[in-house]
């Protein structure tokens, strides 16, 4: 299968997905996938590979190949602050399965991979589910290759639309940190679930709006999460955010 990204720029779906485990980094809201653990590697990851990446102003989603073998070696998704609505996130198909595959690059040259615009959850957010447009979901997806352990790209038309991350809790972390390899506590799953109420609209205007239901919320969060004894990585990784908007807005 012939991919296209970028109206023009175009890969071809291989048998060899990426190994990596995926990093969920809950305060830079974003997914990535690679090897490098800080900065200086990642500018290193960049230096030496082409695609899709951060520039200046312009703040792409990344995908990332070697200039060899033009083989799919890193990945980087941004979540959408924009909830679907509830009957659109229950449009979101279930077929095709996810096909474990990589990418293999056409040409050695630089693209823009758009980024997500709604993100659409599965009830108790057991997958995320983001969309360039929710007009995506007025017709079937052609595939779902899967490019990393639980991360797989839709694809329709021979275009990708959007992407996917599935058991979202389990990659948690900050950073560039490694997500816990131990599996999540049955506790966090319903704070990961209103912790990302709070940080995406709507409700996250009514915190920087300081409505008081709002704000209560935020903070019966930010007390659960520092009350919770077990599972302190995952924890610790949502109240980096949950502590920022409590110091913003919720101790006023």
């Amino acid at each position: 299968m012939r991919l296209t990204l970028d109206s023009d720029w175009t890969a071809t779906v291989t048998d060899a997905p990426l190994r990596s485990t995926p990093r969920f980094d809950f305060p830079g809201q974003c997914v990535r996938i690679a090897e490098y653990a800080d900065v200086e590697e990642w500018q290193r990851f960049l230096g030496e590979t082409f695609g899709s990446q951060e520039w200046l102003w312009d703040a792409p989603d990344e995908l990332r190949f070697d200039q060899a073998g033009r083989q799919l070696v890193g990945a980087g998704f941004r979540l959408p602050y924009e909830c679907a609505a509830a009957e659109d996130a229950a449009r979101v198909p279930v077929t095709p399965p996810v096909r474990p595959g990589g990418l293999r690059a056409e040409e050695v040259r630089d693209f823009r991979l758009e980024v997500a615009t709604e993100l659409c959850r599965a009830p108790g957010d057991t997958v995320l589910t983001c969309l360039l447009d929710v007009d995506v979901l007025g017709e079937p997806l052609e595939a779902r290759v899967g490019i990393a352990p639980d991360v797989a790209l839709l694809v329709q038309h021979g275009t990708v639309v959007g992407w996917s991350l599935t058991d979202p809790v389990r990659y948690l972390t900050t950073g560039f940190a490694a997500p816990d390899p131990a599996p999540p506590s049955p506790a966090t799953g319903p704070l990961f679930t209103e912790c990302l109420d709070l940080v995406t609209e709507p409700l996250l205007s009514e915190v920087k709006n300081r409505d008081p239901a709002a704000l209560a919320r935020l903070r019966a969060a930010d007390e659960a999460l520092r009350a919770q004894r077990e599972d302190r990585h995952r924890a610790d990784a949502l109240l980096s955010l949950i502590g920022d908007l409590m110091e913003d807005y919720g101790n006023r």
